[in-house]
């Protein structure tokens, strides 16, 4: 396949508070989110942004996440893996060249190591920051996802490398958006007929973020939280790009998703 397109997938949900999503809203009110995950094709090898949850959890939850279940459960079925999902699009995961990440929340890592001959793209402070988290971070962080042997890494310096053309011709751009994780970087997708996407990720799990009208139920920095999503709303603006949301239930089932693409 060399025709660039963006696909959307979803690995599943998770069941949680309002709370855990939106900062001291809802009362303690049960919500369920989609746990979103995006495949570029390209000419050039194809690249897979973050990769949702592990398949491991579709089978043993638990097991593989530990005690952060008590309060992010996840849904999810097998056929539900990223790597089923690209073989279920035709195309073989040997053609990926990119495995990027947002960052290296356990809802994120689902795609690395995966793919054989992927480079791994992720900021530098996140991939740190992930091996010696502060106490509060630390069940966000699944080490078996990605501390494994033989993977190549590509890392990103904050604001050194902001805004760096993933393939040099401006189909994916990162954008350094701290808060939310130290290193959270989120993506600017140019398409030839659909224009350009912003992917927000976790910078702005919903509108309500976007909108300023709430902060999220976690992270790291809360003034980075704020300007991160002030930068966006600049660079949406500037770009005319449509805004993707990272985890908003309500926004999420107005997109295309696969097998449907934006070209």
């Amino acid at each position: 396949m060399t025709d660039i397109r963006l696909y959307m997938l979803q690995s599943g949900s998770l069941k949680c508070k309002v709370h855990n999503i939106k900062m001291n809203q809802g009362n303690g009110a049960d919500y369920e989110i989609p746990v979103p995950f995006f495949l570029i094709t390209h000419p050039k090898g194809h690249t897979i942004i973050d990769g949702g949850n592990a398949v491991e959890v579709a089978t043993d939850a638990r097991g593989y996440w530990g005690g952060i279940c008590d309060v992010y459960q996840p849904v999810m079925r097998e056929d539900e893996g990223c790597v089923a999902q690209v073989k279920a699009l035709g195309i073989d995961p040997a053609d990926v060249k990119y495995v990027v990440q947002s960052h290296l929340h356990l809802d994120h890592t689902g795609a690395i190591g995966r793919f054989p001959n992927a480079t791994h793209v992720v900021q530098r402070r996140e991939y740190e920051y992930a091996f010696t988290p502060d106490w509060f971070a630390g069940g966000g962080y699944i080490r078996k996802d990605f501390d494994r042997p033989g993977l190549r890494w590509q890392f990103l310096n904050g604001e050194l490398d902001d805004h760096y053309d993933l393939y040099g011709d401006g189909t994916l751009t990162t954008v350094f958006s701290p808060g939310h994780a130290p290193g959270h970087q989120s993506f600017l997708v140019r398409l030839p007929k659909s224009g350009p996407l912003l992917l927000t990720i976790d910078a702005a799990y919903t509108l309500d973020h976007w909108n300023e009208q709430a902060l999220p139920g976690f992270l790291a920095s809360t003034v980075d939280t704020v300007r991160s999503v002030q930068k966006l709303r600049t660079l949406a603006e500037r770009s005319g790009a449509q805004v993707v949301t990272g985890h908003d239930p309500d926004a999420w089932p107005a997109f295309k998703k696969a097998p449907g693409y934006y070209d």
